[in-house]
């Protein structure tokens, strides 16, 4: 080690930094023996690397890394030159444990005493004449002794001493020269200068590998969609710490890709044949298992990483793994390789690039005109689903047609088949190979489910959904004839779902977003359309469309019977026999799936509209209504009634014509659209009146009357809805009731009559936690806790105001009541509530926190706090 710390610059130092760091992390205070940056420009004491010697061989001694790094050090650097002075010399090289070798000195004359201490010097010259007799002998020094013990390892010839005068030399026979080194091979793959993004992703890696195990060794498996960078990201992360493998990198290319050809994946055998030869083996044995064997035993100890590249399953890859901890092995696949997690392995997901970092990668050939149309090139990553390969592609069309706008090839790939088929390479659309290579290796039963999920106008879906889309068995003669068909062998058509839906999991074309909730990627849905529309023949695909919305139906009406069981329309109860609903553990849970859902609804209803199935279409919409009251959605909620609206003038339902005039016209009053809403309404009270239906003139009257209250038309407004009270009251709608007391109340609070507005929002509030209308008697609440407040807690109840307030905003946030929207009305309440109290600090945070809700759900209302904040 002195030898080696005369030159810090030397491989040899940097070697035995690299053993000093693995000690270390099974013995930190090892590291403050290195003497690291302050052994440059001046020597080390011999000292201090006893020191450090004495703590590795201890060390050793009970962990295997150090041992295993000490012994690899010593064995690179056999014969570091001459000692230092006033060191003993001991060589590396190889060699057992062995007690010390006695001390190497000149022989004395035979007449000479021998002494158990240090030869003396030989005289100047031995005399000729009679020699007297010689003075007493000095006493023998105490005997001295230099032990190696515990599991101290020497390697090599070696000298034990107290003293040694001059040099000592050692000259090995060639029989115990150290053998020559293997090769070191470095075939990773290049990579390219400009590498943009992953930083999350490599410090992903950087965790993994940080936490291997000492005595095991490891296995990192980068998986994710074909396309999304594994090969070029697994390159980069290695060269990266190309450092931490001095004695190379390996690659191979398993061949996954190569699935539908006939050479097919590459085997086991081949690999360890290149890999063999590649550290030096001179012959190769001819078995996989006896290569496996070489393999292992040629590697151990070796500090090296192997890269396997699209690998096909785990059981191609476990005889390709390394045996020794020293090592890493890393695996890129298409698929979860699940199998690996057995042998110790860890999965790493590789997503789409950062929507920045692809606008950057798409920037590389549009140059300047990615800057000057920022949100055409959103649009562009969008469409290209993020994917590395799919947005560098793109960005090469932008450098071929220089002229070309962004716009233009965002307008392009929206247009037809999308970026899958649009995007090519010598005129291959390579993404569309991909995704079909990907395909034709699934099962026949996760193939015929992949094309009939395809066909669905949604961006989730649910397991209950697949268990009914699989039930529909393939027949003989159409594509997938001679595959195993679900329900087949006694397998359910749950089990056969779970099943097929497994393998769409475990080769990442579908991805699990919750307990039974999947999803494709943006690119893969287009080439699962484009499949089912090509291979699935039109009977087959009206059914599946067809048990896709009647499961809307079933189970949004499973939603609205437990979140709005009042609004239940009588008489339209589903058919029996409808593809049975996903089950609900309660109101929080079918409005969780509601949000979920909301773009699948909102497809089948537009689905149920172009296909001419109107009942479907206006009942569909009516069932959304807890979606439509609860999370606001706007526009959506015009777009689904106005469509709503015409199926049930086509399917000439009276009654769904008045239900999507009353409900529509709340969607367009939220919107702002207050004159086209008071239209509906006043359509609604026609259809209704002509039709005798007195709960239906109420609802328009109460609309016409909210309508009204907006527009500030206070006598107007309180007008329409004592004459919707009246009305109510007169057929026992209880629950109609206290709704239009409540708008009473909040009639009077616009008119400053906050007495009256009180009396009606308790009465309301009383009749409504009777009936056990959780919602709207705390809507109720939160209405009366802000009144309160404004009245100075008239009740001789300090702080009740507010504390109707919290109570609300908590029941909002969570539960049966749960909404967003009044989360948002309750935080700005309070804010003012605390503005009037002087707590400038409470009211900022409260107006934050519903700006931060409005700016999703009423951008206009987040414009009015925003003012207010200003004015903090």
């Amino acid at each position: 080690m002195a030898a080696c710390g005369a030159d810090p610059e030397s491989p040899a130092w940097r070697e035995l930094a690299r053993v000093t760091d693995t000690a270390a992390r099974a013995d930190p205070s090892v590291a403050r023996l290195w003497p690291g940056c302050e052994a440059r420009g001046q020597p080390v004491e011999a000292a201090r690397w006893q020191q450090l010697a004495q703590a590795l061989g201890e060390l050793a001694s009970r962990d295997p890394a150090t041992r295993q790094a000490l012994t690899e050090w010593l064995r690179n650097y056999p014969d570091p030159g001459p000692t230092l002075p006033g060191l003993a010399s001991t060589p590396s090289g190889s060699g057992p444990t062995s007690p010390a070798a006695e001390p190497m000195a000149p022989a004395p004359p035979a007449s000479a005493p021998t002494t158990s201490g240090p030869a003396p010097e030989p005289p100047a010259a031995v005399p000729t004449s009679p020699v007297p007799d010689p003075a007493p002998a000095p006493p023998a020094p105490a005997m001295t002794a230099n032990l190696i013990s515990g599991s101290s390892v020497l390697h090599g010839p070696s000298v034990q001493a107290r003293d040694i005068h001059g040099g000592v030399h050692f000259h090995p026979s060639a029989a115990t020269a150290p053998p020559p080194r293997h090769p070191v091979p470095r075939q990773l793959p290049p990579v390219t200068a400009r590498f943009i993004g992953r930083e999350a992703d490599r410090q992903a890696l950087d965790a993994l590998r940080a936490e291997r195990s000492a005595h095991a060794p490891q296995v990192l498996v980068v998986t994710g969609l074909a396309g999304v960078g594994k090969t070029s990201f697994a390159a980069h992360w290695l060269h990266e710490h190309a450092d931490s493998f001095p004695d190379g990198q390996l690659y191979a290319d398993l061949g996954a890709q190569n699935t539908a050809t006939e050479d097919g994946p590459v085997s086991p055998a081949t690999v360890l044949e290149a890999f063999l030869i590649a550290l030096g083996a001179s012959s190769v044995p001819s078995g996989t298992a006896q290569r496996s064997a070489l393999w292992r035993s040629t590697t151990s100890g070796l500090r090296l990483a192997v890269l396997l590249d699209s690998a096909f399953t785990a059981a191609q890859v476990r005889p390709l793994l390394l045996g020794t901890p020293t090592g890493l092995t890393m695996v890129t696949s298409r698929n979860n390789l699940t199998g690996l997690r057995l042998d110790g392995a860890s999965v790493h997901r590789l997503e789409g690039l950062p929507a920045a970092s692809a606008v950057e990668l798409l920037a590389v050939g549009g140059g300047t005109r990615v800057a000057r149309e920022p949100a055409s090139a959103r649009e562009v990553v969008r469409l290209c689903g993020r994917l590395p390969l799919a947005v560098a592609l793109a960005s090469a069309q932008l450098a071929l047609r220089p002229h070309r706008s962004v716009s233009a090839l965002a307008d392009s790939l929206s247009r037809g088949r999308g970026a899958v088929d649009t995007l090519r390479v010598d005129g291959e659309a390579v993404m569309r190979t991909a995704l079909d290579m990907s395909y034709d290796v699934l099962p026949g039963a996760s193939r015929a489910l992949y094309r009939r999920m395809g066909l669905l106008p949604a961006d989730r879906h649910d397991l209950s959904l697949l268990a009914a889309l699989a039930a529909d068995v393939e027949e003989p003669g159409g594509e997938g004839a001679g595959e195993e068909r679900p329900g087949e062998k006694g397998v359910d058509s749950a089990e056969a779902a779970d099943i097929a839906v497994g393998a769409l999991v475990e080769s990442n074309l579908l991805e699990e977003t919750g307990p039974g909730i999947y999803r494709f990627h943006d690119l893969v849905q287009p080439h699962a359309r484009r499949l089912g529309e090509e291979l699935e023949d039109p009977g087959r695909r009206e059914r599946t469309l067809r048990r896709f919305v009647d499961w809307c139906l079933s189970t949004a009406a499973s939603a609205e019977g437990i979140l709005t069981p009042s609004h239940r329309l009588a008489g339209h109860d589903l058919p029996a026999g409808t593809t049975p609903a996903t089950p609900f553990d309660g109101p929080e849970e079918a409005l969780t799936w509601l949000d979920t859902h909301r773009n699948g609804l909102m497809g089948a209803v537009r689905l149920s509209a172009r296909l001419g199935w109107h009942s479907s279409c206006w009942r569909l919409t009516d069932l959304m209504w807890p979606l439509f009251l609860r999370l606001r959605p706007s526009e959506m909620w015009i777009e689904a009634h106005r469509l709503g609206l015409e199926a049930a003038r086509r399917s000439g339902s009276r009654q769904g014509e008045g239900r999507m005039l009353t409900s529509g016209a709340i969607g367009l009053r939220d919107a702002g659209r207050h004159r086209e809403a008071a239209d509906w309404y006043r359509q609604a009270l026609e259809t209704a009146t002509a039709d005798g239906d007195v709960r239906q003139q109420a609802q328009a009257l109460s609309g016409l009357g909210h309508v009204a209250l907006l527009a500030h038309r206070l006598d107007e407004a309180r007008g329409h809805f004592e004459h919707a009270l009246r009305l109510r009251e007169s057929i026992g709608y209880r629950r109609g009731a206290a709704l239009t007391r409540r708008r009473l109340g909040e009639t009077a609070l616009a008119a400053g009559d906050l007495a009256t507005a009180a009396e009606q929002l308790r009465r309301a509030g009383t009749e409504l936690d009777a009936l056990g209308e959780t919602y709207e008697a705390t809507r109720v609440l939160a209405l009366l806790g802000h009144v309160l407040d404004r009245a100075g807690d008239p009740d001789g109840d300090p702080g009740g105001g507010v504390r109707r307030l919290r109570e609300a905003l908590a029941r909002f946030r969570a539960g049966e009541a749960r909404s967003e929207h009044w989360e948002a009305r309750c935080l700005e309440w309070l804010g003012q509530a605390a503005e009037t109290r002087g707590d400038r600090e409470e009211s900022v945070r409260h107006y934050e926190a519903a700006r931060a809700l409005l700016r999703r759900l009423s951008p206009e209302d987040a414009l009015r706090l925003d003012d207010r904040l200003r004015q903090r």
